[in-house]
């Protein structure tokens, strides 16, 4: 059977690839039998003809090299992510020991053992093989030395493995071996406070803000001894501005020192000025903020303070006149009422006060229902409402009754429908995540009732009736 032209040229490469590697030139005979190839060329690579290997024999070689380059480098890589989750868990497992250098030592000793045992066995597989001294002999020495091997590493290791699984349950119950965060303690100063130890509360004080110089509950601590205990408010404000001349200092915490100091200055020395002086401080380091406002509010509330104060401290004698007699037997009691405040005088009072304190909420407020109710000027009241609505920083809730009031004052002076209603869905439009803007919903939905229960009803004309009816004779009888 003839041999096709694929088979007879490989026979032919592998002949002439065994002279090759012999040095021997050698001739082939060719298929017409008429002519032979002569293979001395083959000491010529860059002549022979059969030096030439195809495409896709070169191909056949290069994928399994480039497979197992790429079984390499996947093993390399798992070998690397191996070895540093092992170095991590090792450096993270020492950090949390209890005792690291005893860990350290447990390590090498286990990597010794490990490695004196591996070597042992090696030299009985050595002696299996040579048949040195039969086989029960190495094999029950392998057995021993692993066993042996296996009870000093569990012994060993037993405490570190039980922590390991037991450690998630227990951590729930005890907080685990994490160190609690340091912070102050003040309860022996507040104990020596109680006693009337003031003396001995500040020296305690100042220990702890040693180690925590800034401690926002020490300072105001530190200060509320010396000003209400020591009678000292000159080196509590000393305290306090130490404090809050920091750059660092935490807004609500400058704010919060700045609201005890005047308050302190109010209470202890009646004096409206230093309290003033400190509102201030808020205000000029806070500018356009919620805390300037709350401050602002308290500097127009000031002088009214300081009055109760002063009346509080030096309380004056009160005539009381002399009661009305037999009350019961007068015609008509209006003229005991006492006088009611004229809603002019007020309006007057509270836009001279405005002008003085025009961040003042609550006169504004005041002031818009003033002009709703008694002038009738809704336009006015709104004008004032709007004003309080569009101030910026204003808490939510603060806004959400301005635009309630509004709503009410809108209803009560006979607003329509859609007035009301658009009023009532800014609260939804500005804050619809929040409660307030459930509680609008809730009112739009019973808007129509609302507005229907404030229309006056028209005043219906009796008849005029005969008196005295149930007491005439010879009324008929109802069937």
């Amino acid at each position: 059977m003839e041999m096709s032209r694929f088979d007879e040229a490989n026979a032919r490469r592998g002949v002439a690839s065994t002279f090759r590697r012999r040095g021997v030139a050698a001739t082939l005979p060719s298929k017409d039998g008429n002519a032979s190839v002569t293979l001395a060329r083959e000491h010529c690579p860059t002549c022979s003809e059969d030096n030439h290997v195809p495409a896709d024999e070169q191909n056949e070689f290069a994928q399994p090299a480039m497979s197992r380059i790429l079984q390499l480098a996947g093993a390399v890589s798992l070998f690397a992510i191996v070895i540093g989750g092992g170095v991590w868990f090792y450096i993270r497992s020492l950090k949390r020991a209890e005792a690291p250098a005893q860990m350290v030592f447990k390590c090498l000793f286990s990597v010794v053992l490990g490695a004196g045992t591996f070597l042992f066995d090696r030299h009985l597989i050595k002696m299996l093989q040579g048949d040195m001294l039969g086989d029960f002999v190495p094999a029950a020495l392998m057995v021993g030395s692993v066993a042996i091997s296996g009870i000093i590493l569990s012994i060993m290791w037993a405490p570190q493995f039980g922590n390991f699984l037991c450690n998630p349950i227990t951590n729930l119950m005890d907080g685990g071996n994490e160190e609690p965060e340091p912070k102050p303690y003040y309860s022996i100063a507040r104990s020596l406070r109680m006693k009337g130890k003031f003396l001995e509360a500040v020296v305690e004080i100042r220990k702890q803000l040693a180690r925590f110089p800034y401690d926002f509950e020490g300072v105001v601590l530190l200060a509320g001894i010396q000003a209400e205990d020591l009678q000292d408010l000159p080196g509590a404000e000393i305290t306090l501005n130490h404090f809050c001349d920091r750059p660092d200092a935490p807004t609500k915490q400058v704010a919060a020192a700045m609201n005890h100091l005047a308050d302190w200055q109010l209470k202890l020395a009646q004096d409206a000025d230093s309290a003033r002086a400190a509102l201030e401080k808020i205000v000029m380091r806070f500018p356009d903020t919620e805390l300037s406002l709350q401050a602002a509010q308290r500097i127009a509330h000031l002088d009214g303070a300081e009055k109760n104060l002063l009346a509080a401290h030096d309380r004056q004698p009160m005539a009381m006149p002399e009661g009305v007699k037999n009350i019961g037997l007068l015609e008509s009691s209006d003229h005991l009422r006492p006088a009611e405040i004229d809603p002019a005088k007020l309006a007057a009072d509270y836009v001279k006060h405005l002008a003085q304190h025009p961040l003042d909420t609550e006169v504004r407020e005041k002031l818009a229902i003033v002009y709703a109710d008694h002038y009738q000027r809704l336009d006015l009241a709104t004008g004032e409402l709007e004003q309080l609505i569009e101030e910026p920083n204003q808490r939510s809730k603060r806004v959400a009754h301005w635009l309630n009031l509004l709503a009410d004052l809108q209803i009560r002076h006979g607003a329509d429908y859609d007035t009301v209603r658009g009023t009532l869905e800014k609260i939804v439009e500005r804050f619809p995540d929040l409660a307030v803007a459930e509680m609008a919903r809730t009112r739009l939905g019973r808007l129509k009732i609302e507005l229907k229960g404030h229309k006056e009803t028209p005043d219906v004309k009796l008849g005029v009736y005969e008196q005295n009816i149930g007491l005439k004779y010879g009324s008929p009888r109802r069937l």
